[in-house]
């Protein structure tokens, strides 16, 4: 077994499509029409077989767990990030709002920050 495909909710998808490729810098890898929305996937642009589903939350359940994440300050996904004071620049410069900067934790280095969708993200870098 492997993780491929992974999801997060969220509450648009055009939205969260243009921060997670413009801002982020992921690439499209799969739009397909279900219904009034889509099966929608970006992926690193690096390669690799790991796809994020950017699910809309319209289910209640996926609402109120969205936003029950975003109100206790939990992130909802972790990605790594070879040069996290790099990122956390870069991303800055974009005029992404981070919750926590860049902060030593133990054998990790994280930062969080919102996805403009409904979520934290949490960025982190091995120590």
């Amino acid at each position: 077994m492997r993780i491929n495909l992974t999801s997060i909710f969220v509450d648009d998808q055009d939205k969260a499509l243009a921060f997670y490729t413009g801002v982020l810098g992921f690439v499209k890898s799969r739009e397909i029409p279900a219904g009034a929305f889509r099966w929608l996937t970006v992926r690193s642009p690096e390669g690799g077989d790991t796809e994020l589903s950017l699910e809309p939350n319209e289910n209640p359940a996926a609402r109120t767990y969205q936003q029950a994440l975003l109100a206790q300050g939990i992130p909802a996904t972790a990605f790594q990030s070879d040069d996290l004071d790099a990122d956390y620049r870069r991303l800055r410069t974009h005029g992404v709002r981070f919750t926590t900067d860049p902060t030593d934790m133990g054998p990790v280095r994280i930062a969080v920050f919102a996805d403009t969708c409904g979520n934290l993200i949490q960025l982190y870098q091995p120590a």
